[in-house]
This record gives structure tokens, sequence and C-alpha cells, in this order.
């Protein structure tokens, strides 16, 4: 089987389909063969690699109406993406209120409520996938990243406890934990520093490879997981972090 015809027939929802890594899953899953739906608040540039439907994942109104909206056109998803994510700057002591809010809004509940929407629609597939993207913050304690690290362990502990409640449905999943990733979500964040250039070569350092991971390492690895062929494979989380969280090198 060539890779190119992997996702043939599939249909698959990707949040956070504008840009970065939910850009490449896009991309990547609508060139292997599969119908691709991508969630997003705005277009991007996912273009041609799927069908955007506007959707705010901390809404679950606008999540209900996004999933009519694919109802119109499939009956069965084979593969969902959760890959919508923000992200706060700060230690526990800088949180905010709005930012507990908005953070686990999208990352924790949104991820939650499209996975729900999703389900009977995943029910009725034979090579059912979910994919969410977690983070190396998950697993490793990163500083002033408290209330998005809080969020990212959520995401491990939720993956786990939606891939035992699949078995049942057939229903498999797991996650990917990138390290820093160098996508437009990163420029933000580098944008807020004192010192952007200084900041970024600070997380690139931070990584043992010496440099960002990027947007399409990421995507190629939740495709992999996406793919009917790791049909074994269920409630794993795959790194993608040049190194970040089992290597300890030497200075």
């Amino acid at each position: 089987m060539s890779m190119s015809t992997e996702f043939k027939g599939l249909t698959a929802v990707v949040t956070g389909a504008g840009s970065g890594i939910g850009l490449s899953v896009a991309r990547l899953l609508s060139e292997s063969g599969a119908k691709v739906f991508g969630l997003d608040l705005n277009q991007g540039d996912m273009g041609s690699h799927a069908t955007f439907i506007s959707c705010d994942v901390s809404d679950p109104a606008k999540v209900t109406a996004a999933f009519s909206e694919i109802a119109k056109a499939k009956d069965v998803i084979d593969i969902l993406a959760n890959n919508a994510g923000v992200g706060a700057i700060g230690s526990i002591t800088d949180a905010k209120e709005e930012e507990w809010q908005k953070v686990f809004g999208v990352n924790v509940f949104g991820m939650g409520r499209v996975s729900a929407a999703a389900m009977p629609f995943l029910k009725k597939s034979k090579v059912a996938s979910i994919v969410n993207t977690c983070s190396i913050a998950a697993t490793a304690g990163l500083p002033q990243r408290a209330v998005y690290s809080a969020s990212k362990g959520a995401v491990l502990s939720l993956t786990l406890a939606m891939a035992a409640d699949g078995i049942p449905d057939k229903v498999r999943v797991n996650c990917v934990a990138p390290g820093t990733a160098d996508t437009p979500w990163i420029s933000r964040l580098l944008s807020q520093a004192a010192d952007p250039v200084a900041e970024r070569a600070a997380l690139e350092a931070r990584q043992p490879m010496g440099r960002l991971v990027s947007a399409d390492e990421v995507a190629s690895a939740i495709v992999y997981l996406a793919s009917p062929r790791q049909a074994s494979t269920t409630g794993t989380v795959l790194n993608v972090d040049g190194g970040m969280q089992g290597l300890r090198l030497r200075k």
C-alpha cells in the first residue's frame, strides 16, 4: 500500500486546521486520499486541503452546529485530530482567572466536546481513530507555563480515559506530545517576550537536538497514529520532542 492512497475513501475532521500543525495534518491526510473537514476560527491556509467549517471549540453550540454541517455531507467519520489549542505564559501567581477559563475551555473542554460530538460518526467507522495533540508540558515541568501545562496534563489523562472507553466501540485514542514546535502559535508567543531572538535561541537550546520541532514532523506522527495500519495502538503517547523528555545530555 503506497502512502498516497493510505487514507483513500476515509473522512477526517481536524480542529485548528487553519495553520501550524493542524494545517500540516489536513494537508497530509488530503494528499493521502482522505476527505478532510477543517474546523477553525478562520480558514487560514487550509484552502484545497480541507472543507472549512467555522467553529470555536470552546463554545458548545458552535461545536454542535459544526457537526450538523458535517452530517449533511457524511454520516461516518474515520479520523478525528483534536489539534485546536491555545497557550498562556506565566507562573501560577501570574495566571488570571480568564486565562484558566480560556485555556481549559479550548484545550480540555473543547477537546472533550468535539470528541463527544464526533463519537456517533466514529462508531460507524471500521477504522475509527482519535489523535489528540498533547505536549511535552504534560510530563516535564517547564518554567512559566503553569496554566498551559495543567491543560496538557489533562489532555494526557483524557486521552487514556477516552482510549479505555473507546475499546467496546473500536475507537482508538492516542496522543502526540510535541516539544516546542516552529509554528505561528510559537511566533505569537515569542512576540510577547522582551527579547524574542534570545527567547527563540533559549527554546532551541532546551531541546537536545538543538532546534525546534517542525509542524510537519508532528503532523507526520499524528497521521501515523491515525492510520488503519496502527490498529493495535491505543492509549499511547508519541513524543516528537527532539529528545527533550527522555534524554539527559551532559553539557
